[in-house]
C-alpha cells in the first residue's frame, strides 16, 4: 500500500527505519539523524524549516540526545503490507517478513557461489551449477582431486575416477555438512549465516532442499546409467563381470541417497509437528498475556478514577476562580509533542456553591491553529449535580491568566460565552465540547528565560 507521511522519514523520504522522533515532533531513521548529526553542526529540522523558518525553536535542533524511539510508529510500520517486485514473484505479506522473504525469494538474482560471474535465479541455481557453471568443482573426498562438471560429464572418468567417492557415500548415511552454510550446500543451496539462521532457514526452505535433492539425485541416476552403458560398450565380453559389479556399487550408492532422502522426510514431519506445538505455546501465552493487560487496565482505570476524586476533594473550589499549579511542565510538554498525552485537563471547580460544574483544558504543545507553536486553553462546561436548577445556556463571562511568577507580565484573555454554542447548553454527556484560545501563548514565550511563566 501507499504509505501514509507519517511512515517516512523527514530525511531520506523513505520509510523509516527505527524511526526517533523529535522534540518538533518530525521522525527520522536512527542511521539519518546520526548522519545529519556526525556532518553538521547545530542541525535544525529540515520539516520545521521547511513549514516555516519564523517558528524555528531550540525544540527543532537536532541531537541524538533529544531524540527518542517511536515503538508506536515501528509498529505500525512492521504491519504494512507489502509485495515482493521481483519479477516473476507473487510473495505479499507483511513488512516484518519481508528480510526473511528477500533472503528466500526464488525469483531473487543472486551471484553464483562458486565465482564463475554469473548472476542467476535462486531456483535455477542448481541447473546452473550443473549444465552452465564453468568453476563448479568437486573435490573427490578420498583422493582429494578437484573434478569440474566437463569431467564428470565423461563416464569413464565418472566411473573410474568417482569410484571411490561413491564406496565413500555407500559406507556412510551422514551428508557431507558445509561448516558455513547450509546442510544442503552439497546439492546446490547457498544460503550462508549463523547456526540460529540456518536452523531457521532449514525449517522453512523445505520445498526448496527437496527439489534440490531431486535435481542432484536425478542427475546422479543418469550419470551412473550413462557411464554403465558406456563402460560396457568400452569393456570385452571377458569384463561384464565387473560392470556387474560396478552396477551392483551404483544400486547401492542409489538406496543410500533413496534412505537419506527418508531421513530428511522424517526430519521434515518432525519439524513441523515441533512447530506446531510452538505455535500452540505462542497462543497460549499470548491469551495470558491480553489477560493480564485486560486485568492492569481496568485496575489502571479504577486507580485513575480514585485519584480524580482525590484531586477533585483536595483541589475543590465553589468560588468560580480556580488555581490550576500544572508541574513537570518539560515532560509534559515532550508527551504532548509526541501525541503521548496531548491534552491536560484541570480538576472540576463550581462557579457557586450550587452553580455550573466546569473545568480547564490545555494543549500544552498546541491544538488546532495553535498545533506546534502555541499554548492552548480551552473552558469545559460539565455535567453537574445541579443543572436542573441552572438557567441555560451558560452566560459568564470566562477569564483566563498565565502568572508570571515574578509579577511582572501576566498573560490575560477573556471572552463571553456564544450563546447559540454547543459547549455553553445543558450537558448531556459528562462534559460539552471545549471552548477557548487556540492561539493563548506563543511556545517561545513560555519557553524564554526572560519570564517566569514555568519556574522551578
Amino acid at each position: 500500500d501507499a504509505p501514509d507521511q507519517k511512515y517516512l522519514c523527514s530525511n531520506c523520504n523513505n520509510i523509516l527505519k527505527k524511526a526517533l522522533q523529535m522534540l518538533c515532533g518530525h521522525r527520522y531513521c536512527s542511521a539519518c539523524l546520526s548522519w545529519i548529526v556526525r556532518n553538521n553542526k547545530n542541525a535544525v529540522c529540515q520539516k520545521c524549516n521547511e513549514e516555516d523558518p519564523s517558528t524555528l525553536s531550540e525544540g527543532s535542533l537536532l541531537a541524538e540526545e533529544r531524540a527518542f524511539g517511536d515503538a508506536a510508529i515501528n509498529k505500525e510500520i512492521s504491519e504494512l503490507k507489502v509485495h515482493c517486485v521481483t519479477l516473476g514473484c507473487s510473495w505479499s505479506g507483511i513488512m516484518k517478513n519481508f528480510e526473511e522473504h528477500q533472503s528466500l525469494c526464488e525469483y531473487a538474482l543472486i551471484p553464483c557461489h562458486t565465482g564463475c560471474g554469473h548472476m542467476v535465479m535462486r531456483k535455477k541455481l542448481a541447473d546452473h551449477l550443473e549444465n552452465g557453471c564453468v568453476n563448479n568443482v568437486t573435490t573427490c573426498q578420498k583422493c582429494k582431486r578437484s573434478l569440474s562438471s566437463c569431467e564428470y560429464q565423461n563416464p569413464f572418468q565418472l566411473v573410474f575416477d568417482f569410484f571411490p567417492l561413491f564406496l565413500l557415500q555407500q559406507s556412510s548415511s551422514t551428508p557431507l555438512i558445509n561448516k558455513d552454510g547450509c546442510r544442503f550446500s552439497e546439492v546446490g543451496c547457498s544460503f550462508r549465516g549463523s547456526k540460529e539462521k540456518i536452523k531457521e532457514h532449514e525449517k522453512t526452505a523445505v520445498g526448496a532442499h527437496m527439489l534440490l535433492l531431486l535435481q542432484h539425485i536425478k542427475q546422479l541416476k543418469a550419470s551412473l546409467c550413462a557411464a554403465a552403458k558406456a563402460a560396457t560398450a568400452f569393456i570385452p565380453q571377458a569384463g561384464l563381470d565387473v560392470n556387474e559389479n560396478k552396477l551392483h556399487v551404483f544400486e547401492n550408492i542409489v538406496a543410500v541417497l533413496n534412505k537419506e532422502v527418508e531421513t530428511s522426510n522424517l526430519e521434515i514431519v518432525a519439524f513441523r509437528r515441533q512447530s506446531e506445538l510452538d505455535q500452540n505455546i505462542i497462543r497460549g501465552l499470548e491469551l495470558k498475556i491480553a489477560e493480564l493487560h485486560r486485568c492492569l487496565t481496568q485496575k489502571d482505570a479504577g486507580l485513575s478514577s480514585l485519584h480524580k476524586s482525590l484531586l477533585f476533594s483536595e483541589q475543590a473550589s465553589y468560588d468560580g476562580v480556580f488555581l490550576w499549579k500544572i508541574t513537570d511542565v518539560g515532560r509534559k510538554l515532550q508527551d504532548s509533542v509526541t501525541g503521548r498525552t496531548v491534552s491536560l485537563y484541570s480538576p472540576a471547580f463550581y462557579t457557586a456553591k450550587y452553580g455550573y460544574k466546569v473545568c480547564l483544558r490545555v494543549y500544552l504543545n498546541g491544538d488546532g491553529t495553535g498545533k506546534g507553536t502555541h499554548v492552548s486553553l480551552f473552558f469545559v462546561v460539565m455535567k453537574g449535580d445541579y443543572d436542573a436548577l441552572l438557567p441555560w445556556p451558560f452566560r459568564h463571562k470566562v477569564t483566563f491568566m498565565l502568572l508570571d511568577q515574578n509579577n511582572r507580565e501576566h498573560i490575560i484573555d477573556a471572552f463571553r460565552p456564544d450563546l447559540t454554542s454547543a459547549s455553553f447548553q445543558r450537558p448531556v454527556n459528562d462534559m460539552n465540547v471545549a471552548s477557548g484560545c487556540p492561539l493563548f501563548l506563543p511556545l517561545s514565550k513560555l519557553q524564554s528565560p526572560k519570564y517566569a511563566y514555568v519556574k522551578e
